[in-house]
């Protein structure tokens, strides 16, 4: 046919670990952690107007177990915090971490005994999304900055 006679003497190659982290970078199955008022502003980052499912991050997973990007969105309060644990503890890895909004990146403007004062405490995280609220754009930075930063890993990390 055409497309043979097209392609003859051509080769395509690559490294495994770079096909690899190209389908992982498109293929990001979020966990919601919601706790607080980001939650409005995240939900319309899946609006027509923003429309997540361009990165390849669409469909919310609700069980830890499906998931591998975990958005932690609003505050977390120190009785909250090993239940983070546990979701984060029972992903697959790989697995990637986005601390949404102020709350939960540095505790907001709750300076106080029972609101955890950073995320990064209890769990490592990739992804910062500052902002009270943050906005979607800041959203759909974050995934860019995340499937940057997925594609730049080494096979080793991943396995």
């Amino acid at each position: 046919m055409g497309l043979e006679s097209n392609l003859t003497g051509t080769f395509v190659g690559t490294r495994l670990s770079d096909a690899l982290n190209w389908a992982r970078k498109y293929s990001l199955f979020q966990y919601p952690f919601v706790t607080a008022c980001c939650g409005m502003e995240f939900m319309s980052a899946a609006c027509s107007h923003y429309d997540i499912s361009r990165f390849g991050a669409e469909i919310p997973r609700f069980s830890p177990r499906q998931a591998d990007l975990l958005f932690v969105v609003g505050t977390v309060s120190h009785k909250l915090a090993p239940v983070l644990r546990k979701v984060y503890d029972q992903m697959c890895d790989p697995k990637w971490v986005v601390s949404f909004g102020a709350c939960a990146s540095s505790g907001g403007f709750y300076d106080n005994y029972c609101t955890v004062q950073g995320i990064d405490t209890i769990i490592p995280v990739d992804v910062y999304i500052p902002g009270c609220p943050p906005r979607p754009e800041q959203v759909l930075d974050a995934l860019i900055m995340l499937q940057e930063k997925i594609q730049r890993e080494p096979l080793e990390k991943q396995a």
